[in-house]
């Protein structure tokens, strides 16, 4: 049995994995996958290993991981396959694939454009809310110390 899980970065505020979760839902949904989760790599989960974990318990064999990841980056590179292979050290019957990327798709071309089209009339920037953070969000995000 294959088990799809979406692998994004995450992010510290909790309700920015929304939109990742409702891709997830939607691709179990609408085409039919037994199971489909979705990680981060940040410090608020679920985990790449315990969502691994929890695939393997419901009888995956095969773990196709899709990064749910714009550019081949440092993560893409290096992190990602280094967290997959650390987690499948305990199970060596299971398949582990990483898939490709989001990248670029003519899709992006069209969805920027509708992106463009919903932007008319936003306010200024001045006119927005100041929201303060940390300037070093990711080093403390990550687990492996890795920027984005």
């Amino acid at each position: 049995m294959r088990a799809i899980i979406l692998l994004g970065h995450g992010s510290r505020v909790p309700e920015a994995s929304r939109d990742m979760e409702r891709v997830a839902a939607g691709l179990q949904q609408t085409y039919r996958h037994e199971i489909v989760e979705f990680c981060h790599m940040s410090m608020l989960g679920p985990h790449f290993p315990e969502t691994f974990e929890k695939c393997v318990a419901k009888g995956a064999t095969e773990v196709l991981v899709m990064p749910y990841f714009l550019h081949v980056g440092q993560h893409m590179r290096a992190d990602i396959p280094n967290i997959l292979r650390e987690s499948i050290r305990k199970h060596p019957q299971v398949s582990v694939v990483l898939g490709r990327n989001l990248g670029f798709d003519p899709v992006l071309i069209d969805l920027m454009e509708k992106r463009v089209a919903e932007s008319a009339g936003l306010p200024d920037i001045r006119e927005l809310p100041e929201v303060h953070e940390d300037d070093h969000a990711c080093a403390q995000e990550c687990p492996h110390g890795a920027k984005a």
